[in-house]
């Protein structure tokens, strides 16, 4: 009889991978696990070596160390059947400009090699689910941008793999653009695994489930958008009084290490030790008369939060491995 540890294969599996390029390491031991139909976000700066992890997972290039499995087929070994499952559209679509919508998706059936008999419905089907069929015999150089991206992506989903990966989908098109695009990722993304890569924050924010960051090649965090937005503490408190006492004065309150005034004329203290300190000041405000309007713990913006990762940053969140 078989076990449960038997029978549990990931969608995707990526072990111990590093990829160099030269004498420089692109990818450096990323490992991670994907088994749910979710969109995960790939973050990352420019250079962080996200494309190249892509590429690697997705059989255009051949890493130097560690293992990739889809579904249970090694990339190496089994490269033409883990192929088979992955939908990919890398940063520049891999479009035939030339061709009509209807011609190039016909194209992309006949590379995934769709059965003869089912090519038609898959076309008609990706042509529906990426709103393009009125632009079936529209020349795709004369599509719009946010169009072109469309076409792109059903090429990606043409032989209905359950892997998607995205690179940068939203690069270079205007906001309304961007929110279309957006729906239709996540739209995909309910009977699928979507793994999207990005170096805009908030593209992450908007569609992903996951993060998982990358710089100079290495996971530098794994979580929830939510791990990320509270995974760096603040040591700051917010005020606004009617009645504000000197700055100079609020610093020889024990527990407070700075004190600034924000931009909208709060006054931001920063402490060390935050205990009780919010009870602390709302009794100094009673006794002096500062007659305190508002007070609450500052919280890291997700910009912070980037530029802290980015930088190399470690903290106890950083480094775990996230099952799916």
């Amino acid at each position: 009889m078989s076990t449960d540890k038997e029978k549990y294969i990931p969608m995707v599996k990526v072990e111990n991978l590093s990829h160099r390029y030269s004498s420089q390491w692109a990818v450096k031991d990323v490992s991670f696990e994907l088994n749910k139909n979710e969109i995960i976000g790939l973050l990352g700066s420019n250079g962080a070596g996200k494309s190249t992890l892509m590429n690697i997972i997705c059989g255009v290039l051949t890493q130097t160390e560690g293992i990739v499995e889809i579904d249970g087929k090694d990339n190496l070994n089994q490269r033409l059947q883990a192929k088979r499952m992955i939908g990919f559209l890398p940063q520049k679509p891999p479009l035939q400009m030339d061709l009509t919508v209807e011609e190039f998706l016909y194209f992309s059936a006949n590379l995934r090699l769709i059965e003869k008999s089912k090519v038609k419905s898959s076309v008609e089907s990706v042509m529906d689910k990426c709103q393009i069929k009125h632009f079936r015999n529209r020349l795709i150089k004369n599509l719009s941008g946010g169009y072109q991206q469309r076409v792109g992506i059903a090429q990606a989903i043409i032989h209905n793999p359950r892997f998607i990966v995205l690179d940068e989908p939203t690069n270079g098109l205007d906001p309304n653009q961007i929110l279309e695009i957006r729906k239709l990722i996540k739209d995909i993304a309910k009977d699928r695994i979507v793994l999207l890569s990005t170096h805009i924050l908030q593209e992450v924010q908007a569609m992903c489930n996951h993060i998982h960051m990358m710089e100079l090649g290495e996971f530098v965090f794994n979580g929830t958008i939510e791990e990320f937005n509270n995974s760096i503490k603040s040591n700051a408190i917010i005020m606004q009084m009617e009645n504000a006492p000197e700055l100079d004065k609020l610093k020889l309150i024990p527990g407070i290490t700075d004190v600034e005034m924000t931009n909208d004329n709060r006054i931001r203290c920063f402490f060390d030790n935050e205990e009780s300190l919010l009870d602390r000041m709302i009794h100094e405000s009673v006794q002096n008369g500062w007659e305190l309007q508002e007070i609450y713990k500052e919280k890291i913006q997700p910009d912070e939060i980037f530029k802290y990762f980015s930088m190399g940053k470690k903290n106890s969140v950083i480094g775990k491995t996230i099952k799916e």
